[in-house]
């Protein structure tokens, strides 16, 4: 990691603008060397929710005149227009994100116009690099039509049950559909009920799941087999989506067979980066599991920063997410406790972070590529192609990040800290996929 000083605000706003010039190149090169991150491990079809504050503040009238906005829980389970309304009001009020299992969408399906977009961490995370030409490998679980068709890219390939490689195109459909709503909210809208007023803290999102095929997430064992035999050509092995799972002894089969992946792509490939994108889990034991076996398995555990408030929760650990040493610290706490073999990623709208080990790569670089997609995701609802990404570089770094950066540097953990700043945008018109186009960026440092 490069050495940290009191000047570097412009040491990093110029590495923008120069792996900026270098993106193509260096993706070139890549692609010519025949090398590419594996993405593993669900897909889903995405139903984007054009959702407006005033069909939620009709909602309120309609079904809850007289509720307390300020009172208004999350349901485990929604069943009921009341249960959904109360739902997002929740999440709308503390501008943050999460998921939430329906009964039936019927409860929803008409209130949002909407359009079909893909799901999945390393589903969007492929479709990010594929916008910025560069090849990956990935992992199918839901592999319908709509999901196929949308991944269709000469880049973004998958393995077939013979064990070849293919483009989504050519697959056969195997499996169940499993469809995600995504509800965005935008920092500043006003919930309104009754002389009562909200507004919305910060833009984020809410996922509505109805759990199929992800509640098993069935392995593709050509996937694996191809990933260990061709592991010089894998850079990264991108490890992502058990949340949906709630039967422990499924979870405990999946996880028993990453670890045994995980250890023979290693052997054949021992520079390859193991990498593990935490998630919202919708249960707290199948999350304490998760992390108890994967942690100490990977090279790098990658996060958001609610992930790790609620991850170092766990372990009665507290933290203040809006305190740049003390997450520092917590990322050290949680690396120490389960022995991840080189660090922890922490990504934010103002800057994203790595705290560790020397992971073996420029990961300064992957900081920025990553902010870099997440942003244009953020901007253009879509996965941001090099012309996007050229107008994202007009952005300023976020203030704040620039701070965080500033105050860690001149810490003890400057040396073992690499901090970037994100290109900041205050009101982000998108908030779904952001953190999986994070990863995919991230990914072309290890390329």
């Amino acid at each position: 990691m490069p050495k940290c000083d009191r000047g570097s605000n412009m040491i990093i706003h110029n590495k923008y603008i120069d792996l900026f010039e270098k993106m193509e190149q260096t993706i070139g090169a890549r692609k010519t060397a025949g090398i590419c991150p594996a993405m593993g491990y669900t897909s889903n079809l995405d139903i984007l929710c054009d959702f407006r504050i005033d069909v939620l503040n009709r909602l309120l009238e309609t079904h809850m005149p007289d509720a307390d906005l300020n009172a208004l829980q999350p349901a485990k389970y929604i069943k009921t227009a009341e249960d959904f309304i109360s739902t997002v009001v929740h999440y709308c009020r503390n501008g943050i994100g999460g998921e939430v299992d329906i009964e039936d969408f019927a409860v929803i399906e008409n209130l949002f116009d909407t359009k079909p977009g893909i799901g999945g961490t390393s589903a969007q995370a492929a479709m990010a690099l594929a916008a910025v030409g560069c090849p990956s490998v990935i992992h199918l679980t839901d592999d319908s039509r709509e999901v196929c068709d949308l991944l269709h890219s000469p880049y973004i390939r998958t393995v077939s049950p013979d064990g070849e490689l293919i483009h989504t195109d050519r697959v056969n459909r195997r499996r169940d559909q499993e469809i995600h709503y995504i509800i965005q909210f935008r920092k500043g809208d006003v919930i309104r009920s009754r002389g009562q007023t909200v507004e919305i803290p910060a833009s984020n999102r809410l996922i509505v799941t109805r759990v199929t095929v992800n509640a098993f997430v069935p392995f593709s064992q050509p996937y694996f087999a191809y990933i260990e035999r061709h592991a010089k050509s894998i850079s990264s092995n991108v490890l992502s989506s058990f949340n949906c799972i709630k039967d422990e002894r499924v979870l405990r089969e999946r996880l028993d067979a990453v670890k045994r992946h995980v250890r023979a792509y290693k052997a054949n490939n021992p520079a390859g980066v193991t990498f593990f994108e935490d998630a919202h889990y919708h249960s707290l034991e199948i999350r304490k599991l998760c992390i108890e076996t994967l942690y100490p398995e990977v090279d790098i555990v990658c996060m958001n920063e609610e992930e790790l408030a609620l991850t170092l929760g766990m372990y009665n650990r507290p933290v203040d997410i809006g305190d740049i040493l003390s997450c520092i610290e917590g990322v050290f706490f949680l690396k120490n406790l389960f022995s991840v073999k080189k660090g922890i990623i922490v990504h934010t709208k103002d800057y994203s972070m790595y705290a560790g080990d020397e992971p073996g790569a420029d990961i300064e670089s992957g900081l920025i590529y990553g902010n870099l997609m997440a942003t244009a995701k953020a901007m253009y609802g879509s996965y941001g192609t090099r012309e996007q990404i050229f107008e994202v570089m007009k952005l300023p770094l976020s203030e704040k990040g620039l701070r965080h950066r500033e105050r860690a540097m001149a810490s003890p953990y400057a040396a073992k800290t690499a901090i970037v700043p994100t290109k900041y945008i205050d009101k982000p018109k998108y908030t779904i996929g952001l953190g999986d186009s994070f990863v995919g960026g991230v990914q072309i440092c290890f390329m």
